[in-house]
């Protein structure tokens, strides 16, 4: 139960507090906490089921990572309107076809980020929109070998090792 809150920043992203909560076990703490508006990732599969990941440069990380196209929610945004919004402009694709995989809380301990995971299908290309800041490639790959570069280690950022599993799941759940 939240207590008191100190505003500490606000960017264009996010807004950190200090927030005085009480536990459920009665233990009165002082937490950072960074609020963030959500994002959505999206796991596009062609007709030939092979499946969209960028290699985007992402400086906090140190490098180059493999994703799923994703993306921050604008303030008031339904995350399935923000999905369709960074398929076309990360990976230049439009999907008729879509369904809600689930969602995962990227850093539960500190961020109040909710990633909501969504599946896209029937494609037709369109004309991609990046950001200046975004320095992504577009890949296609198959799921097998997708699932090899999970285990080897190449792909390692939390939203797609999710969507990849929510995926498996649901690919699982319609061939019953």
């Amino acid at each position: 139960m939240l207590i008191e809150e100190r505003f500490i920043y606000s960017g264009r992203v996010i807004k950190l507090n200090v927030e005085k909560v009480k536990l459920p076990n009665g233990v009165i703490c002082e937490l950072e906490i960074i609020h963030h508006p959500g994002g959505v990732a999206i796991v596009a599969m062609n007709e030939s089921e092979d499946i969209c990941l960028v290699r985007q440069f992402r400086h906090a990380a140190g490098g180059w990572l493999w994703e799923l196209p994703a993306g921050k929610i604008e303030h008031g945004e339904d995350p399935a309107i923000t999905a369709k919004r960074e398929l076309i402009e990360e990976v230049g694709v439009e999907a008729t076809g879509w369904q809600h995989l689930g969602q995962t809380i990227s850093s539960p301990g500190v961020f109040t980020e909710k990633i909501q995971l969504y599946l896209a299908k029937d494609l037709l290309s369109c004309q991609q929109q990046l950001e200046d800041e975004e320095v992504i490639e577009v890949h296609w790959f198959s799921l097998e070998k997708i699932i090899s570069m999970v285990q080897t280690g190449e792909i390692v950022d939390a939203k797609t090792l999710v969507g990849l599993f929510q995926l498996q799941q649901y690919l699982a759940s319609s061939e019953i």
